[in-house]
């Protein structure tokens, strides 16, 4: 999860629902181990000049790890700070450390103040704009913008459907996925085409190709946003900026069942984030005496949590991303698409597969429905001798 999202919202499960497994166990379903190492060492494309990088999040694992490559490679980095995370004194913690690297006295560290700047942006088009605008200011030029802000709200359809603050949930993970990555796009776009070259990154996720109970708002905000995208790049292509999809991949859309009970596991080995207990009372099967219209306490209950982990499991989580994103960004001849890791790639050709067959079982009926040239020719070639033998039929005041 630390690959890609910077925030899990998870809503409380009603009666009913399965409950939560401890750390390492699962319910019912076999899981696969993943074997996690620390990834290859950053590459670079070759380039001629330092780049200029504009993300539009810094504060998550992933983004501190990038910065710090991006520095250490010797390019410029935009940093756009959400002010309510950077407020908050946990989520911000990595990032600030990372400015406190910046100004140190370290040989390994010098010039790298003067090649970050922090900027705090909301993701309205007036922030987005004005970010871009000092990015430009500051540096002279933005030569990759990597949309990179996810947070994943957890919870079934209906679940996410039961009270205002759920329903406030779902445009909440519209806005952070698609809005406020489109308000960044449009606002770089004048500065990318006046350059004739640019490069636009999304960090998407595995989401946006396979759908995972649990998480429909996010797979479908993940999915608006990368068919924004499709369409963004055939209209960019003539001034030479590029767009590449990275989706990232996490090992809780493997077993997609547990997705509930995977993230409640790790939110649960902290006091500080875990989630509460139902009382007694939610095993206990209803009657229709004891069934209240009105709203029991914890269910619907809305739980904002930031999985924490150690600094070494968020290296290993991320890195194979960080390696993708400087190996492709500002590439000459980028993908469209690039998908992290190898369970990633299984992942989507097994999706595909599944497409191809369906779509080769019914191939019939999708013919079926063609109408050919011969027959639209023929039914024309009716029409207008239907219409000739009006004309010439003459009429009965004529007569």
């Amino acid at each position: 999860m630390a690959s890609r999202s910077s925030k899990t919202r998870t809503v409380a499960a009603g009666a009913g629902a399965d409950p939560p497994t401890s750390a390492g166990q699962s319910s019912g379903s076999s899981t696969t181990t993943r074997h996690h190492h620390s990834g290859p060492a950053p590459s670079f494309p070759t380039h001629n000049s330092p780049r200029t990088w504009l993300l539009t999040a810094a504060l998550s694992p992933l983004a501190v790890r990038l910065i710090r490559c991006l520095l250490s490679h010797g390019d410029y980095v935009v940093a756009c700070l959400p002010p309510h995370e950077i407020e908050h004194d946990e989520r911000s913690a990595e990032f600030r450390d990372l400015i406190d690297e910046c100004k140190s006295a370290r040989k390994d560290r010098d010039g790298w103040k003067d090649r970050i700047r922090g900027i705090r942006c909301d993701g309205h088009m007036s922030s987005c704009g004005a970010a871009v605008a000092e990015a430009v200011q500051v540096f002279g030029r933005i030569d990759i913008l990597l949309c990179c802000r996810s947070e994943a709200v957890v919870g079934t359809v209906e679940e996410l459907s039961t009270t205002p603050a759920t329903q406030n949930l779902v445009r909440d993970q519209f806005e952070s996925i698609f809005f406020t990555q489109v308000n960044f796009i449009k606002a770089a776009l004048p500065t990318l085409r006046s350059q004739h070259t640019g490069h636009i990154i999304i960090l998407s996720s595995i989401g946006g190709h396979i759908g995972t109970p649990g998480m429909s708002m996010y797979t479908a905000a993940t999915w608006a946003l990368e068919g924004f995208c499709d369409s963004l790049a055939y209209e960019i292509a003539p001034f030479n900026i590029k767009v590449t999809i990275i989706p990232a991949y996490a090992d809780i859309f493997n077993n997609a069942p547990n997705i509930r009970d995977m993230l409640i596991s790790v939110l649960n080995t902290d006091p500080d984030t875990a989630i509460p207990e139902t009382t007694d009372s939610d095993a206990m099967p209803s009657t229709p005496a004891s069934t209240s219209l009105e709203p029991e306490m914890g269910h619907g209950d809305v739980f904002y949590r930031y999985p924490r982990l150690p600094p070494g499991a968020a290296d290993k989580l991320v890195m194979e991303t960080v390696h993708a994103l400087t190996a492709i960004g500002g590439h000459e001849n980028p993908p469209s698409r690039h998908i992290v890791g190898a369970e990633g790639a299984i992942a989507v050709q097994e999706k595909l597969k599944t497409v191809t067959e369906e779509m080769e079982d019914f191939v019939d009926a999708s013919l079926a429905v063609d109408i050919f040239d011969s027959v639209l020719e023929e039914e024309a070639r009716a029409n207008q001798e239907q219409e000739q033998s009006l004309v010439l039929e003459p009429s009965p005041s004529t007569g």
